[in-house]
């Protein structure tokens, strides 16, 4: 029975990974790299003027870092998942362990 748990646990837990990686990639394909080809076509002088000017600094100053920052918190997220996965595969190898000694202990054969 806990072996069936444990395996869905890491079941779910490796989902939630690759869900997190799929979502980092849309954060950066999908709004990372759009918002850096405006900046480079403006730049390159598809518009120009104030207005320009100020769309490239605010979208350089404000959109691209909070993007980042969207990012940064999925990849830290998702690392703190691979750790609570590691942890809870060190504490079924360790309860195991401990199981598997006592009753080692308490079937001797004289």
């Amino acid at each position: 029975m806990n072996n069936v748990l444990l395996r869905m646990v890491r079941q779910l837990v490796e989902q939630v990974v690759s869900q997190l990686a799929e979502q980092l990639n849309i954060v950066q394909e999908a709004a990372l790299s759009p918002m850096r080809l405006m900046i480079q076509a403006v730049n390159s002088g598809i518009w120009i003027g104030e207005g320009a000017n100020a769309f490239v600094e605010e979208v350089s100053s404000l959109v691209i870092p909070g993007v980042g920052r969207v990012g940064e918190h999925i990849t830290h997220m998702s690392a703190n998942t691979q750790s609570a996965r590691e942890i809870i595969e060190r504490g079924d190898e360790q309860a195991s362990h401990l199981i598997q000694g006592r009753l080692a202990d308490q079937f001797k054969f004289y």
